[in-house]
């Protein structure tokens, strides 16, 4: 008989229940935190999360959060399932996810349902990323802007 684990799927992969637990994590420090959390306490977060991070991951998430603080100043950063993202009304607009955390090829900058990108009856919500030109940053800009409008 083959060995049962190469043939068997057993739900999540390591990566996944380390990002579910990361993310018990994050709220029972938001419980703890209470109504005296601040943005300043959620951008500390991510700002120490980006600074884990691995390059390229690291320069891009530290670019990407310059650009969501000058281009929608009112998203609040915060953690979820341990990665950078920023929210509006508790509500996660948008977020970056490192390629090393799920061990993918690329970065990923990724929009939720709360993030005002309806274009008709189909449009994108997650973009690859493996590197940040001037005209990647510039359409980051101009889709955070959109997005927390």
């Amino acid at each position: 008989m083959a060995d049962d684990k190469a043939t068997s799927f057993d739900g999540f992969s390591d990566e996944e229940r380390a990002a579910m637990k990361e993310h018990a994590q994050e709220l029972k420090k938001a419980a703890r935190r209470g109504s005296r959390a601040t943005k300043a306490d959620g951008e500390k977060d991510v700002l120490e999360k980006i600074a884990e991070m691995e390059e390229p991951d690291r320069v891009m998430a530290e670019r990407i959060h310059a650009i969501v603080k000058e281009h929608a100043p009112e998203l609040a950063p915060r953690l979820w399932y341990g990665q950078p993202a920023y929210s509006k009304a508790g509500k996660i607009v948008c977020f970056f996810q490192a390629a090393t955390k799920f061990r993918t090829r690329y970065a990923t900058l990724g929009f939720n349902e709360a993030a005002n990108l309806d274009d008709g009856t189909m449009w994108p919500t997650a973009f690859a990323l493996t590197e940040l030109t001037p005209d990647a940053e510039a359409r980051i800009a101009r889709l955070v802007t959109q997005a927390a409008s």
